[in-house]
């Protein structure tokens, strides 16, 4: 099955983008960023901002990373994986992040939210952008909540 990406949730004042790999099934279905409510993100970006995200509708929640200069897109623009799981995708075609230049000139910073779309890491530090791999706000990751609410907490000291 063919997945299709959404398009970058970013502005002119973003100075921070947060990459996934590809949105999951129920994200999809929902059209929204994290749709799953089984996956942790919402809760560790919520901890990481001192915002109360999770308790927002989802138009309130992306105001609110605007307001904090906060933005969302994934490292693929589409592909082929049947479930939700990273380790599902295949054929995966890459965004043009190129386009981040001229649609969020103030960026300074991209992380990418777990091992499958940090492995893209290199692409975006060869444009220029200084890049932080978090620890997956997937459901699947075994790590403590506490452990990755910390980590996600240091990129937004810097």
């Amino acid at each position: 099955m063919i997945k299709q990406g959404f398009p970058p949730i970013v502005d002119k004042n973003t100075e921070i983008i947060i990459l996934g790999s590809l949105p999951g099934n129920i994200s999809i279905k929902k059209h929204q960023y994290y749709g799953n409510p089984g996956n942790d993100f919402w809760r560790l970006l919520s901890s990481a901002i001192s915002e109360d995200l999770q308790s927002m509708d989802y138009g309130s929640r992306l105001e609110t990373l605007k307001c904090n200069g906060i933005g969302l897109w994934d490292v693929f623009k589409a592909g082929d994986g049947v479930g939700s799981g990273d380790a599902k995708i295949r054929d995966e075609e890459i965004n043009q992040f190129s386009i981040l230049k001229e649609i969020a000139p103030k960026l300074r910073l991209i992380c990418f939210n777990g091992k499958k779309s940090g492995k893209y890491e290199s692409i975006l530090r060869e444009i220029g952008y200084d890049t932080k791999i978090l620890p997956s706000s997937s459901g699947a990751n075994r790590r403590s909540l506490e452990k990755r609410e910390s980590e996600w907490k240091d990129i937004f000291k810097l």
